[in-house]
């Protein structure tokens, strides 16, 4: 008997010692080939270049193939304990938002903020992978086949992390959502891995994002040669970034007096508070810094997108 109380015992320490993995955030979206391809896209003139951009919200308004498949897309990963962000939810957010972002423009040309619509729904659900699905459904006879490509990306870089595809086998089903279930099923398993594999690197090495420092033209002179206490303001900065990044880690791609481009910026996953770091989270310490004794400089913050996020020193 004490030996199975102490069994017991152990089983509740290592318990709490060692927790269950904690798993990505996931967001499902139909992918770009699949939008154009089923006319659920906008064209726009962005100086003289023809740009094609996914209609997410006409999708979702006139297909409910697309909801089901989404939806149960959806539901597969949280069987399997994967958090998600819901994109119609998401969607609705943004839209409320929207009247203010059609509001700014351009101080000289007046032309409007040009935005990809995925990177939109990025920055409001602040997702760690998004999961872009395709799926074409064919008949032969009266049996229905249906085909599928699943792409997760890291939300943040937009690098692919690992796909799944394969066709289910013939039925006299033609509902798309039973079909996608059943050729998903055999492939979803493998799938999840290669998504907590990238995490697991996330939470061990940091999240990967790109950070620039800019500097407006001002009358104080102030650029990333100006020097505090015999040191440049862009040794400064690189030293922050040292000691602020995940193992140090990260890659200065440019250096000038106006410009540093920093890229494969490790940065920590959460804030102390527990709370997600994003790109602005993290630079807005930089910016925190910048801002007191001894600099005392006038910084602005430019977000663009999850994984980027501009500094610009010497005006707000």
């Amino acid at each position: 008997m004490k030996r199975i109380i102490l069994g017991l015992v152990l089983a509740l320490m290592c318990g709490n010692l060692f927790p269950q993995a904690k798993k990505p955030t996931l967001m499902v979206v139909p992918s770009d080939a699949w939008c154009i391809q089923n006319g659920y896209a906008t064209t726009y003139d962005n100086q003289g270049i023809q740009v094609v951009l996914p209609d997410y919200q006409a999708a979702f308004q006139n297909n409910m193939d697309l909801k089901l498949v989404v939806a149960k897309i959806d539901d597969l990963m949280a069987e399997r304990g994967f958090p998600l962000k819901n994109l119609e939810q998401t969607m609705r957010s943004i839209a409320q938002r929207e009247a203010e972002d059609n509001m700014i423009t351009g101080k000289n040309s007046g032309a409007s903020l040009l935005e990809n619509p995925l990177d939109k729904i990025s920055n409001v659900a602040k997702a760690d992978i998004i999961i872009e699905i395709t799926w074409d459904v064919k008949k032969t006879g009266p049996k229905s086949t249906l085909s599928f490509i699943m792409e997760a990306k890291d939300a943040y870089t937009n690098k692919s992390i690992g796909g799944a595809s394969g066709t289910s086998e013939p039925t006299f089903s033609s509902e798309p959502v039973v079909l996608l279930e059943e050729a998903v099923l055999a492939h979803i398993d493998n799938f999840n891995v290669r998504l907590q594999n990238h995490f697991d690197d996330l939470f061990a090495n940091g999240r990967e994002v790109s950070l620039e420092i800019r500097v407006f033209d001002n009358d104080e002179g102030i650029d990333l040669e100006s020097e505090y206490d015999g040191m440049e303001l862009a040794e400064i900065i690189d030293e922050w970034m040292e000691a602020n990044t995940v193992q140090g880690r990260f890659s200065k791609l440019d250096a000038s007096e106006s410009l540093i481009r920093y890229e494969q910026v490790r940065i920590p996953l959460y804030k102390e508070s527990g709370a997600a770091m994003d790109t602005e989270s993290f630079a807005r310490q930089l910016h925190t810094m910048l801002r007191k004794e001894p600099y005392n400089l006038p910084v602005k913050i430019i977000n663009r997108g999850l994984g980027r996020t501009i500094l610009v020193i010497g005006d707000k």
